[in-house]
């Protein structure tokens, strides 16, 4: 889902945004850089370390840390740093509060394993 996201907000058109009300338009095209990379890094180190963790490898930690830390940064500027809460509602707080979450426990699990002897 995260890749999709990804792919679909670095291909959307002039012509599509252009479509969306004014407000939404200015999220879509406000964007600094370092929140698009930060997005990179949380979705494919997310994705990478989540296929370590299916093969039971102990290198899954870093991809997921970097991941967490990613996703944490990109969220938090989405949340408190641009008008989504505005423009969106008060529902706009579900999604980022998932994705760190999800992103956190996948940390936590691997770290776990990892302590504990089951990565290697």
């Amino acid at each position: 889902m995260g890749i999709y996201n990804f792919y679909a907000q670095l291909t959307i058109s002039a012509e599509n945004i252009a479509k969306l009300p004014a407000p939404e338009q200015a999220l879509m095209t406000d964007v600094p850089l370092w929140t698009t990379i930060a997005f990179a890094i949380g979705v494919f180190g997310g994705t990478l370390g989540s296929i370590g963790l299916l093969m039971q490898k102990a290198w899954a930690k870093i991809p997921l840390l970097l991941s967490f830390v990613a996703v944490f940064f990109q969220m938090g500027y989405w949340l408190f740093f641009t008008t989504a809460v505005e423009v969106y509602g008060p529902t706009t707080y579900f999604m980022p509060i998932v994705v760190i979450l999800v992103a956190y426990l996948l940390l936590k699990l691997c770290l776990n394993g990892v302590r504990k002897g089951y990565l290697n």
